[in-house]
């Protein structure tokens, strides 16, 4: 028995390190990947998708090694394969997938996630049902099912420890190391099992004690019940970050309650109870659907969010207790487990594709709130004990009329958030909104909240700035000292809908970078600032600092940096050698213009320490609104070399110095949201 225990620790280990590994890596390479596609969230779904593919492939590798190859022949094929990862460790990018500024990105992104980390990920991903099917066949009498909890927990803590402990402390290369350190480890370890297993038994076959194999519906049922929390963890994390609080790193909420979900599920029968988790469920989703149409100010955020993941818990109990209810004969293992990767790739294909190229606004949430009471309803309903058929009738009837007021309140909620627009257009980077408002005399450009422009529609008031734009505002006040010494040649990161050119003269040079196609087609068609300026101007295509690398110095009297007021903070654009692309494009005597407003994170100490390390003064331009003139709260960071343009009359009394603080300087290998959260 001492040798059974020691083995089972064994396997619990190697499952537990798989699962660490598999969701250490996810954050890991997303972060290394980021700067090279905008620090978009779209970027991090992506990946989602990428993940999710790759474990279902894991899934159809284990499934066809337990079913189709002696135990022997799958010690030798899984420990090659075992070897043969280690060849593509440590973890690097290769220069040739930088993008562009034109092609797919969501092509390009997997292409790239597959050649630097495709066969070490899918190698993880196969250890989950493969070691649990050898498990099984080691005849302890103990559960195999119970390893998918730990697998799940293993998740679960790495998922936490990386933004807490793993991120702050250590820069991406010695995260790059330890992981692969840490991977070398598992795979001695789980070849050890491979070598161990190469003279087991097959796996027993089922007996008429067991139950007849799962049918074609129980399959599809299986695959349902995982969908449906997957598209409500990707769908869900959009609508919170966009619609709700722009909280960075919020998505690691809704992650974690699925993974504890899992947890509670496989662990113990005892968890999940029907009568508790029904009832919740139908309150849970009506609350997911009733919420979105609710002003932003009627309840306050840390509540909205609290009733939001706490249905979308409820939801996911749901869906994974019943799939832990239909687990079958351990023989049929691998079967169980590739239908949840087919539910989870179907789930996060859906959310990662369908969804930002087919649909023109955000439904996919709104589509998971309702498919999930239907496969829930599919799930329970034919299980009930209810014998009198007026009963079943009854309930039949209510469950539909229920499903049906659910999808009303998010058809209505969905054509009310439409109503008045001038425009509605989605694609990779978001969904974008046009409104105008007559009776008040603008019209503005949406991201979820976040206001990307406005402009008066009155003639007299089109050319004036508006927004964060304004001319008592940090960059109107570099942009109007400059203008006085000649013509200006400016750069701006962050089209918006161009209000800034608002200030060019003729003679002046405007060269604006923007990643999103869609941004600059709204700004050219729906706006005018572009049409009216006296300037000459010049529209990039392209993430920002990658355009920067290519072009020779442009030397600019003042550089925009406008990026940083949203949850998707792309960090690409503060680290230390961003900032050195924007000093190599000034003039020696030129501006840079940081717009560092945001209501969840203080950018001071990372742009302090950029101008400390570069020779810049900086100084701070904070401002209060306007609501005549359209202009908003804004704070902008200044640094230059001229000492003559913080003494200029129009911003000596206007700026605030910057404190010495101590802060660890970002850099493309080092950065952590977590030191600047407010």
């Amino acid at each position: 028995m001492k040798i059974d225990v020691r083995l089972t620790v064994h396997y619990g280990l190697t499952i537990f390190l798989s699962a660490f590994l598999l969701f250490q890596v996810q954050p890991l390479i997303g972060k290394m990947i980021l700067p090279w596609f905008g620090g978009s969230a779209a970027v991090w779904t992506t990946c989602m998708l990428f993940f999710q593919a790759v474990l279902l492939l894991g899934y159809f590798y284990s499934h066809g090694v337990v079913r189709y190859l002696k135990p022997a022949h799958q010690s030798l094929v899984h420990g090659s394969l075992l070897l043969l990862s280690l060849l593509v460790i440590p973890i690097s990018l290769s220069v040739d997938w930088k993008p562009l500024g034109d092609e797919n990105p969501t092509l390009r992104i997997l292409g790239l996630l597959t050649v630097s980390i495709g066969l070490p990920y899918g190698v993880l991903s196969t250890t989950g049902p493969l070691l649990q099917a050898w498990f099984a066949r080691e005849r302890f009498g103990l559960v195999p099912y119970r390893l998918f909890a730990l697998s799940n927990f293993g998740s679960m803590l790495a998922l936490l420890a990386y933004p807490v402990l793993i991120e702050p402390v250590l820069p991406t290369r010695w995260q790059s190391y330890l992981w692969s350190g840490l991977y070398a480890g598992f795979v001695l370890a789980c070849a050890l099992l491979a070598w161990r297993g190469r003279h087991g038994q097959p796996l027993a076959k089922p007996t008429q004690d067991d139950g007849p194999a799962p049918r074609w519906h129980a399959l599809l049922l299986w695959a349902a019940l995982a969908a449906c929390p997957s598209i409500l963890m990707v769908a869900d994390t959009s609508y919170l970050t966009t619609n709700i609080a722009p909280i960075p790193m919020l998505w690691v909420a809704p992650l974690a309650l699925y993974l504890l979900s899992f947890i509670l599920s496989f662990e113990r029968d005892g968890w999940y109870q029907r009568k508790v988790f029904l009832p919740l469920l139908v309150t849970g989703l009506w609350a997911l659907a009733y919420l979105p149409t609710l002003g932003l100010n009627v309840l306050p955020i840390y509540l909205a969010m609290a009733i939001n993941l706490a249905a979308f818990f409820v939801a996911c109990m749901v869906c994974h207790g019943e799939l832990a209810r239909r687990q079958p004969h351990p023989s049929r293992l691998t079967s169980y487990y590739l239908m949840l990767a087919v539910g989870g790739v179907v789930g996060g294909f859906f959310v990662g594709v369908v969804a930002p190229y087919g649909f023109d606004s955000n439904y996919e949430l709104s589509i998971g709130i309702v498919l999930t009471g239907l496969v829930a309803l599919l799930a329970v309903g034919p299980t009930l004990q209810i014998t009198r058929p007026l009963w079943r009738g009854v309930s039949l009837v209510a469950s539909v009329a229920a499903l049906l007021a659910l999808s009303w309140i998010r058809f209505e909620d969905h054509r009310e958030e439409t109503a008045g627009a001038e425009l509605t257009r989605r694609n990779f980077y978001g969904t974008l909104q046009v409104f105008h408002d007559a009776e008040a005399g603008y019209r503005s450009m949406y991201h979820g909240q976040i206001i990307h422009g406005r402009q008066f529609t009155d003639l007299a008031r089109l050319d004036q700035p508006t927004t964060y734009y304004g001319p008592d505002g940090g960059a109107g006040r570099a942009l109007q000292i400059k203008a006085a010494a000649g013509p200006l040649r400016v750069g701006v990161i962050g089209l918006g809908v161009g209000t800034l050119v608002s200030y060019g003269r003729a003679g002046d040079y405007f060269r604006l970078y923007e990643i999103d196609p869609l941004v600059i087609e709204i700004a050219n068609r729906n706006f005018s600032y572009l049409a009216r300026t006296a300037a000459r101007t010049e529209t990039v295509l392209g993430d920002a600092r990658l355009q920067l690398e290519r072009e020779p110095p442009q030397a600019f009297d003042v550089l925009v940096v406008d990026a940083f007021s949203g949850d998707s903070v792309p960090i690409h654009l503060l680290t230390r050698e961003a900032f050195a692309q924007y000093v190599r494009h000034l003039k020696p005597d030129g501006v840079l213009a940081v717009h560092i407003t945001n209501r969840f994170l203080d950018l001071r100490p990372v742009v302090k320490t950029a101008a400390d390390h570069f020779g810049r003064d900086i100084r701070l331009v904070e401002v209060d609104g306007d609501a005549e003139r359209l202009t908003f709260h804004s704070i902008w960071a200044l640094m230059s070399r001229d000492a003559a343009f913080f003494n200029a009359p129009r911003l000596a009394d206007a700026v605030t110095p910057m404190q010495q603080t101590a802060f660890r300087p970002w850099t493309d290998d080092y950065s952590s949201l977590f030191s600047i959260i407010r």
